[in-house]
């Protein structure tokens, strides 16, 4: 396929994908279940965190972490103290990892009006690196080593797909109903792809992609191809190729 017919197949998976009903079936319903910007994004960041395996168990999960937080995420951690949580386990996520989370994101909300502030602070740096302190920070609070896979760090070569994937939601545009448009203190120009196994597939099947590791490298080389395609939002495209992948079997 050539350079435009590609981009235009794209563009048109990616208004397609992009609608209120994508909603239904992602992950990205639980913090739409919020109106605060608090609320969505500590559901935003616990619900990215939970994001890989079988989507209906993600979403199960998911609903349970906010039933534990009395479907009050904000005065949940602004409240939280150095407690035992319920019985809770995603895969290899558990009550203790929980627990981490909890007190990383009661520390931040102390010090910060919220994780856009957060973000605003580290102006000048790249996404990467921006992750990178946000990553550092959580990890102040006490934890098991074990909790620290939770988090992946850009700057050791991950992909770090759901924390950009949880910077996709808080960032794009909310015109198209699905992401929220929230935050001030990262452009869309800046995000990278959520890059996982099924973009990376299909992102190879397009030639848009020869790196065969989903790792930063990756990432980076497809974030290429993304910008030149659109400077200014390339992260659309997660959209198209997350649908074919998904939905399509492309």
């Amino acid at each position: 396929m050539k350079q435009q017919a590609l981009q235009s197949f794209l563009d048109e998976k990616a208004i397609f994908y992009e609608q209120p009903q994508f909603i239904e079936s992602d992950p990205i319903q639980i913090p739409h279940l919020f109106s605060k910007k608090a609320d969505i994004e500590i559901a935003g960041f616990l619900t990215a965190t939970i994001s890989w395996g079988n989507r209906k168990s993600i979403l199960k999960s998911a609903h349970k972490m906010m039933a534990i937080m009395g479907h009050a995420p904000y005065d949940f951690i602004k409240n939280y103290q150095d407690t035992t949580l319920p019985h809770f386990v995603h895969r290899t996520f558990n009550s203790n990892d929980f627990h981490f989370l909890c007190l990383g994101l009661h520390h931040l909300y102390n010090e910060y009006a919220d994780m856009d502030a957060f973000f605003g602070q580290l102006a000048g740096q790249n996404v990467a690196e921006k992750i990178h302190h946000f990553r550092n920070f959580m990890l102040a609070s006490p934890h098991e080593k074990r909790s620290e896979k939770h988090l992946s760090d850009p700057l050791k070569g991950s992909a770090a797909k759901r924390l950009h994937m949880f910077l996709r939601w808080m960032v794009r545009s909310a015109r198209a109903g699905v992401d929220f448009g929230l935050w001030q203190s990262i452009s869309p120009s800046e995000l990278s792809l959520p890059l996982d196994v099924h973009t990376g597939n299909i992102a190879r099947k397009l030639g848009l992609l020869k790196r065969k590791q989903n790792d930063r490298k990756a990432l980076e080389e497809l974030d290429l191809v993304l910008r030149k395609m659109d400077a200014t939002d390339p992260v659309r495209y997660d959209f198209a190729l997350f649908g074919l992948g998904a939905f399509e079997k492309f």
